[in-house]
């Protein structure tokens, strides 16, 4: 998951304080000024504020973290503000460690998956935003295009063992440093970076043992039919360079899991795919509509088809009936790169549009004022369906039948 963007949109006030809230306080929400879409919320869990990932495709780190910062107000731990950067920072060690015991066999770039959160976690503990922002090159916002440029080089040119056919002992210290001149310091031993936060001091292993994080209650899920059901296996995914794996159901059962989730008052981090015509966070949609035809482009903000000889001018202002997605179907789209692993986002809610079609309430990483929903939008169970790649959660959260399978 490497999704960057940048957007700006203007025209809306946003509640920028650092505080838990729900997506939204009105029981109907309109998608976009002028849209016959009505959204009636069914449910909604707390979730701290929207961010931005600004130039970077370190969307898995970011809904990681949203993730976690919702099990934490979950849990009653109260509310906290991670640091995104202290995951991608190590990730990106890791990344290089292996990058280059596959001799450049594997993928190395900024995006990840939802489980890298806790390869992190359980290797150099986690730190708040205030003690890690990761803006350590003269930016006011995150950029890794010149981070990410260097980092590349490096490896590219170490891959070629220049040194007598070997890799010598200074590499990863060479490799470090320039990660940390970009995003901020760090000791060689992770357990001298002390930093406090709310009135005590930490390290980051002490902080990390303070939130009652057990990466053992977690599970990824995914659904493909290329590997058994209720078998867990690696998923083949450029940006899973740590090869881990997960638990394979159908479909429904994924719909299900997900729903059942949200009704307990859990949260769910979501990968999928954004590039479907269907999907446009400046309308707070991402449909996928029955009877497709015609639409101008995958960026275009209408979404113009027809149904029985009936122009629909645009999916993304009014409801239109959504197609009916099947295993085998979702498959044909994984196998042909039709869906990829594009995005990490964080599902909050569920809602209805008026005439009983179900979506979930995602919250995205690209700023608050990105659209006119805050940061939020709506995605029907049709287009989940159909373009998923994979998501992670509570194993508590689970209907106990397929809790009992894993």
């Amino acid at each position: 998951m490497k999704h960057s963007f940048f957007l700006l949109f203007t025209g809306l006030l946003i509640n920028l304080t650092w505080a838990q809230s729900y997506p939204f306080k009105d029981k109907t929400v309109i998608n976009y000024p002028g849209s016959q879409y009505r959204f009636e919320i069914i449910k909604q869990v707390k979730v701290t504020p929207v961010k931005d990932q600004n130039y970077t495709g370190t969307c898995w780190a970011f809904s990681s973290v949203s993730f976690i910062e919702s099990e934490l107000l979950r849990m009653g731990k109260g509310t906290y503000n991670l640091s995104e950067m202290w995951i991608a920072r190590n990730a990106y060690i890791g990344k290089a460690e292996n990058f280059l015991r596959m001799d450049g066999h594997l993928n190395f770039g900024q995006g990840g998956e939802f489980h890298d959160f806790f390869w992190v976690m359980e290797r150099y503990g986690l730190v708040p935003e205030k003690a890690y922002p990761g803006l350590n090159y003269g930016e006011k916002n995150h950029n890794h295009s010149e981070l990410y440029a260097v980092l590349k080089g490096e490896l590219d040119a170490l891959k070629k063992l220049p040194q007598k056919h070997h890799l010598t002992t200074a590499w990863k210290k060479a490799f470090t440093e320039s990660v940390d001149a970009y995003l901020g310091q760090v000791p060689d031993n992770v357990k001298d970076f002390k930093f406090t936060y709310k009135g005590k001091t930490y390290n980051p292993y002490s902080f990390a043992q303070s939130l009652g994080i057990n990466p053992d209650d977690y599970v990824e899920l995914t659904s493909f039919t290329h590997h058994p059901f209720y078998t867990y296996f690696t998923l083949e995914l450029p940006d899973n360079w740590s090869l881990q794996q997960a638990f394979n159901v159908p479909i429904d059962e994924l719909v299900e899991a997900v729903e059942h989730a949200l009704k307990k008052g859990y949260s769910v981090a979501w990968g999928g795919d954004v590039s479907e015509k269907g999907f446009s966070h400046r309308k707070g949609l991402a449909v996928l509509p029955e009877n497709l035809e015609t639409v101008k482009d995958k960026k275009s903000t209408e979404l113009s088809f027809e149904i029985n000889g009936k122009k629909i001018p645009n999916a993304f202002m009014q409801p239109v009936p959504q197609a009916k997605v099947t295993q085998e179907e979702r498959q044909k789209y994984f196998d042909n790169k039709l869906t990829t692993d594009d995005h990490g986002m964080h599902i909050v809610g569920i809602a209805q549009d008026q005439n009983g079609t179900k979506y979930f309430i995602v919250k995205n990483s690209w700023a608050a004022d990105s659209n006119k929903l805050g940061g939020y939008f709506f995605v029907s169970y049709a287009y989940f369906k159909l373009k998923t790649t994979g998501l992670m959660i509570n194993k508590n959260a689970l209907p106990e039948k397929l809790r009992k399978k894993l």
